[in-house]
């Protein structure tokens, strides 16, 4: 695990100043490239572009029951060390973010036991973002 490469992913966004603002100004990422249509951002260390797609009425989350809560589906966002998960959560908390799930202790005391929050960007797209004390967990069954 010590060698991860970066991920690249590229969601749709149907306002890009809007969600421009939450990820650099809100999620503290720092900007790259970008265009009219599109943005580079460094998502802790892996590539986040947010793409211009006009908005659409039928879009709707999905939710799959995990440990008690609506997991929103599709969700991305990344694995953090436990401190980071605490400290970001709490600058989140402080800024004002509304959590889908609030962050909490997921699995306690069993195997996968891990920290994990959920909440929406302004385009509606689902992040979760967790954590484990042992990293070794991460795929356990």
């Amino acid at each position: 695990m010590n060698n991860v490469s970066p991920f690249h992913i590229a969601i749709p966004v149907h306002n890009l100043a809007e969600c421009r603002k939450f990820y650099g100004e809100i999620l503290n990422c720092e900007e790259g490239r970008s265009s009219d249509h599109w943005v580079d951002f460094n998502l802790f260390g892996h590539q986040l572009v947010i793409h211009y797609k006009p908005k659409s009425e039928t879009d709707s989350l999905h939710h799959n029951p995990v440990d008690g809560h609506d997991v929103p589906v599709p969700h991305y966002g990344v694995v953090l060390p436990w401190d980071t998960f605490e400290s970001f959560s709490e600058e989140l908390k402080q800024k004002g973010v509304k959590f889908i799930i609030e962050p909490y202790i997921r699995f306690k005391g069993l195997v996968g036991e891990q920290a994990t929050m959920f909440f929406l960007d302004p385009a509606g797209n689902a992040l979760e973002f967790k954590a484990f004390k042992d990293m070794g967990q991460l795929f356990a069954k």
